[in-house]
């Protein structure tokens, strides 16, 4: 299984394994063009960058180009939209 690692702020974390988010943004930029032109299964979400951080992993559906949904956090512009599916594991009580 090939897993794309990201790091949230709490907020958005929060959406997506408890609020119903089913897509996360990124910016259209030279570095994410190069991280997406690969294929990966599912999303290794981290929130926050302590080793015992909450964690999640998520089935990643799609990668796409568009404009994402603004309570979701996308900017007014054109973005990377990773379309999420179900969560296949978390880990949310940090020691």
């Amino acid at each position: 299984m090939r897993i794309l690692h990201l790091t949230l702020k709490k907020q958005w974390f929060d959406m997506i394994v408890y609020g119903g988010k089913r897509q996360e943004y990124r910016e259209i930029k030279p570095y994410w063009d190069k991280r997406f032109n690969k294929q990966y299964d599912a999303v290794f979400f981290k929130n926050g960058y302590q080793k015992d951080a909450p964690s999640a992993l998520v089935e990643l559906v799609e990668i796409r180009k568009g404009q994402g949904i603004s309570i979701w956090g996308a900017p007014n512009e054109k973005v990377y939209i990773l379309e999420l599916g179900r969560i296949l594991e978390r880990s949310l009580n940090a020691n």
